[in-house]
């Protein structure tokens, strides 16, 4: 099983950018994090609105568990908004602005979302990561052993 990490793209319209890639560190550290937790993460940064909705469409039909969602310039797409609720795995929002300059969030009712993980920049990933990981019970795994057992 696996958490996908889906990032829109980071701007629409003539001018499509896809996210730049994640830091080399965060990105480390979400793997490990990942592992230590029994799962594995799989990232797909995409570089349209429609490249988006098919990459959380083949994520659902996987064998995910969940989705930190980063919606990029989407986050008012109708399209996208319209799509959630069909989905199956639940979603943490993901947005890796800062907290001088929030970015816009998805609306609180669309879909199966658990949380929001925003304000810290690129570790917002590694939030959204920990917010996943306690949903599915699993935010006590280390090394394979869970706390408690």
């Amino acid at each position: 099983m696996s958490i996908f990490i889906i990032r829109g793209p980071e701007a629409s319209g003539p001018l499509i950018r896809t996210a730049p890639p994640l830091p080399a560190p965060v990105l480390k550290a979400l793997v490990h994090r990942a592992i230590d937790a029994g799962t594995t993460v799989a990232i797909r940064a995409c570089g349209s609105e429609q490249e988006l909705l098919d990459a959380l469409r083949v994520a659902d039909h996987s064998r995910g568990e969940i989705t930190l969602l980063d919606p990029g310039a989407c986050v008012h797409s109708v399209r996208l908004q319209r799509l959630l609720p069909h989905l199956h795995n639940a979603y943490v929002e993901v947005h890796d602005d800062d907290t001088r300059a929030p970015e816009a969030c998805l609306p609180p009712d669309v879909g199966r979302r658990i949380g929001v993980a925003h304000g810290y920049c690129a570790q917002s990933y590694m939030h959204g990561l920990e917010i996943a990981l306690d949903h599915l019970g699993r935010s006590e795994i280390v090394e394979g052993v869970h706390v408690g057992t």
